[in-house]
């Protein structure tokens, strides 16, 4: 069983939470908290597998909650919080949050499907102590060249994350500076709503331009495209160039939409050898066929390391297949680029 402490001020939100927590059967509730104050003495008295936290809180908001807890315990936090707050609910992760959902995705008109990957995903984070080595957010210097960059023309970078993605990607993003020309397209498992607080707040920690992609976008210099949830992206060539294309019929791949299998195969059809892709953490296997699509045209494929990964699920299932270039640790990828595009 997973002990779980359920920290909010609402009395119904916690009802709501120890719910559905306990219709999956695994996990045990010891303990709620009523304010921020509260949760930091029940999350260090009682040690819980798991903290369900939310955000807007008396006496201290969920971000002092995780500061105070971080300081002496890497229990780990999932925030759950309203969409008015996604924006604070992204800085949670740079915290120490492993992950966060919306309140209203723990209602009983949420899907089976959606119901299994909220569980799978929270017994995964349960088992998961943060890791206090993952590299802050600050300018690296330049990896060593552990593969020659062959000459050509790159015009994309394409990304998969999930679980752990926003911080990768934060550190990542904020690694390369405002020179860095080549476009990238970014696949990160969201939650409905979220995307756009997402992209905003991408976008204060990097010189480059963040947006969510749009329909019929061409693909500019130093700019960085998040694909929409609900739906999949794609890249097709209009006039020699790249361009994002949405496609709103096509059915969820490993339960992903978007799925970055989708963006990956795309991309390396539309631009054959001239395209870099790199898996980050998450759980699954989203990225794994892409990346091997992206290796038959010749591309350069890159994944982050299991040392530096919340969860290894996505870059190891892209490892399987054979066709990944270089493993590197979240504190050496923005170099690794900046090398392989000079």
């Amino acid at each position: 069983m997973i002990n779980t402490l359920i920290v909010d001020d609402s009395s119904l939100s916690r009802d709501i939470i120890r719910d559905f927590l306990l219709e999956d059967g695994n996990f045990n509730i010891i303990g709620e908290a009523v304010d921020g104050e509260d949760g930091i003495n029940k999350i260090l008295s009682l040690n819980p597998d798991l903290v369900t936290l939310d955000i807007e809180m008396p006496k201290k908001n969920g971000l002092e909650v995780i500061e105070a807890v971080m300081k002496q315990s890497s229990v780990p936090i999932v925030v759950i919080t309203n969409h008015d707050t996604a924006k604070i609910a992204y800085e949670a992760t740079l915290k120490g949050a492993l992950e966060f959902y919306p309140k209203n995705i723990f209602s009983p008109s949420t899907s089976p499907e959606k119901r299994r990957d909220i569980y799978e995903t929270l017994k995964r984070i349960s088992g998961i102590k943060t890791r206090k080595t993952i590299p802050a957010i600050e300018l690296v210097q330049v990896s060593k060249p552990s593969i020659q960059p062959v000459k050509r023309q790159v015009n994309i970078i394409v990304i998969a994350a999930s679980t752990g993605g926003p911080k990768a990607l934060a550190t990542i993003l904020s690694n390369l500076p405002a020179s860095f020309t080549i476009p990238i397209v970014i696949v990160q498992h969201n939650t409905s709503g979220f995307d756009k607080s997402f992209s905003q707040w991408l976008d204060t920690y990097t010189d480059l331009t963040v947006k969510l992609a749009e329909d019929a976008e061409f693909l500019q210099k130093g700019t960085v495209y998040i694909a929409k949830t609900d739906k999949h992206l794609e890249i097709i060539r209009k006039d020699g160039k790249g361009i994002c294309h949405y496609y709103n019929d096509k059915e969820p791949e490993n339960n992903q939409k978007p799925s970055a299998d989708v963006l990956f195969r795309s991309a390396a059809e539309c631009l054959n050898n001239s395209v870099i892709s790199i898996v980050l953490t998450g759980m699954g296997s989203d990225g794994a066929l892409g990346t091997k699509k992206i290796s038959e045209m010749g591309g350069i494929t890159l994944a982050q390391d299991e040392e530096s990964s919340l969860i290894f699920g996505m870059p190891k299932a892209a490892a399987d297949t054979g066709c990944v270039d270089m493993f590197l640790s979240l504190d050496k990828i923005a170099g690794e680029l900046m090398r392989l595009t000079q």
